[in-house]
């Protein structure tokens, strides 16, 4: 996986009221735009996550 700082994490089948999470990349800390990544979540919270098979990324800037 890799990402880029501004792309939107969206992980699905987790632990929440509504089964899914959803930030914005604020710091790639991998190499090579690889996890992990520090999220922020729209309570203003902010962790440090390792995507797991659930996860998607948003590009910022989609592609043509």
């Amino acid at each position: 996986m890799r990402a880029s700082i501004g792309d939107y994490v969206h992980t699905h089948g987790v632990a929440s009221s509504d089964g899914q999470h959803s930030g914005r990349i604020v710091e790639v800390k991998g190499a090579d735009n690889g996890p992990p990544y520090v999220v922020r979540f729209p309570d203003g919270e902010e962790r440090l996550i390792y995507p797991g098979p659930h996860t998607v990324v948003e590009p910022r800037f989609p592609s043509d």
